[in-house]
């Protein structure tokens, strides 16, 4: 009878879980122990809380290790594959090297297109037309691994982060489970395409409508809400931008932009709750 395939996973948020779930649940795969970053403090309080990979992992009672790095904590269990999806650390030749057939990382993005750490709100931020999942073999230089799988999303007209997120999640999670079952052919990356994707801040939902036109708004809002959340001056006042549109739709109040307008559907004046455009502008005018 042949033995299951032995899997250490490392992964840390919410787009992970379902690749894990999907490991755990099949019968021809042992998950020996999942790596999951640190509890961290989430929110304005800064309560310390779990990853959802480790609630995951937890529910399933599967051992779970959380190492400040994982390059100097790594087990030395044996299994076949290390398997990373989202996991938020850089791992050295060491860990690559670790597990008997390779390490697998599961990159939300049409690689070469966007290596780094935000490949999905880059995608949509940029107007992609398509973008999907990537399946690599790991190698020390960042997303630059040879591909093993690929599948593409159309992305839809109004797609935020959230759809993006979700259907990735789930594309990528259908796609491991055929590359540990079967041996693909490797293909190289084409280091002519490569685009490049920085960590998002704060900073990155600063949005100005004087120089910035509708379509650049209404992608970051579509790309960025909720974290870092969008960021503008509506009448004088800062407001987060919560839902916008290039079509005028019920509770929405115009924003003048570089040579066009952007409908803002909801907002959310600082201090307060969120409102519609129109409830915004009650006692403004």
């Amino acid at each position: 009878m042949k033995r299951p395939l032995s899997v250490i996973f490392a992964g840390t948020p919410e787009f992970a879980v379902p690749a894990l779930k999907a490991l755990i649940n099949d019968p021809n795969i042992t998950v020996k122990m999942v790596i999951t970053q640190p509890d961290m403090p989430v929110g304005r309080k800064q309560q310390v809380l779990p990853t959802p990979v480790k609630i995951a992992a937890q529910e399933a009672g599967i051992d779970v290790l959380q190492p400040k790095d994982i390059n100097t904590a790594y087990p030395t269990i044996d299994h076949d594959f290390l398997v990373v999806v989202a996991y938020g650390q850089l791992v050295k030749q060491h860990v690559l090297d670790a597990p008997k057939v390779a390490a697998l990382n599961v990159h939300a993005s049409l690689l070469p297109r966007w290596r780094g750490a935000s490949p999905m709100q880059h995608s949509i931020l940029h107007g992609d037309k398509t973008t999907g999942v990537t399946i690599q073999r790991m190698v020390r230089k960042l997303d630059a691994g040879p591909i093993l799988g690929q599948v593409v999303h159309n992305v839809r007209t109004q797609e935020t982060i959230k759809t993006l997120h979700d259907t990735l999640s789930t594309l990528g999670t259908d796609l491991l489970l055929h590359i540990l079952k079967n041996t693909p052919q490797e293909i190289e990356q084409d280091d002519a395409g490569v685009t490049l994707c920085h960590k998002l801040s704060r900073e990155t939902g600063n949005v100005d409508p004087k120089t910035m036109d509708a379509a650049t708004m209404n992608r970051a809002v579509r790309a960025l809400v909720p974290w870092p959340g969008v960021r503008c001056h509506v009448l004088g006042e800062e407001v987060k931008l919560l839902e916008t549109s290039l079509e005028p739709k019920d509770g929405s109040i115009e924003l003048s932009c570089k040579n066009s307008v952007l409908h803002i559907v909801s907002l959310q004046p600082s201090g307060k709750k969120p409102m519609s455009g129109t409830d915004f502008m009650r006692g403004r005018t």
